[in-house]
């Protein structure tokens, strides 16, 4: 997929769900999945582009998926044995060079956001929104530690949260208020 003028950045996102022996369920499942993740991610990286490596194009997953999964992702990649709302799983390094088929044109992974819907619907009852919201800001979170953000004491998760909250205003969404 090519870019649409110069200042476009071209995103190609795979869209997937693996709900097996999660408690998730109902139409706002479907609902959810109908949204413009796609249209989302690409007006996210086009706002981040100078966090982006050169690539003629981009790619990455977001896998929807329950608390079950995710504590196996967890405990596998992270050495914690319990359920998480989000984890990024980042196909590169800081200045990493660009592999032969990556300058051959061909795009580039940027990797993997899991996020458990049950975790997210928890969560959104508990702050008081709706689990959409909850989720399109757990995957704007995930996209940015995917391009490096972290947020390893107090000054970085701020800085985090009011880059999350700025990219949920561009495809205007109203960011959760955080207590």
């Amino acid at each position: 997929m090519a870019p649409t003028s110069i200042h476009q950045i071209a995103v190609e996102l795979s869209l997937q769900t693996d709900l097996t022996g999660s408690a998730v369920a109902g139409p706002w499942v479907e609902e959810l999945l109908a949204n413009p993740w796609q249209g989302w991610c690409q007006s996210w990286l086009n706002c981040l582009a100078e966090n982006l490596p050169p690539a003629p194009s981009y790619e990455l997953t977001l896998l929807f998926t329950g608390d079950r999964r995710i504590q196996e992702l967890n405990q596998q990649f992270r050495h914690q044995d319990k359920p998480t709302d989000v984890l990024a799983f980042a196909a590169l390094e800081v200045d990493f060079p660009l592999t032969e088929s990556e300058e051959m044109g061909e795009p580039l992974y940027l990797g993997d956001i899991v996020i458990s819907l049950e975790r997210a619907d928890q969560q959104a009852k508990e702050r008081g929104h709706s689990t959409k919201l909850e989720v399109v800001w757990l995957t704007a979170h995930g996209l940015l530690h995917l391009l490096g953000w972290d947020h390893p004491d107090e000054a970085s998760l701020t800085t985090m949260l009011s880059q999350q909250s700025y990219l949920l205003t561009l495809i205007g969404q109203h960011p959760p208020l955080l207590v």
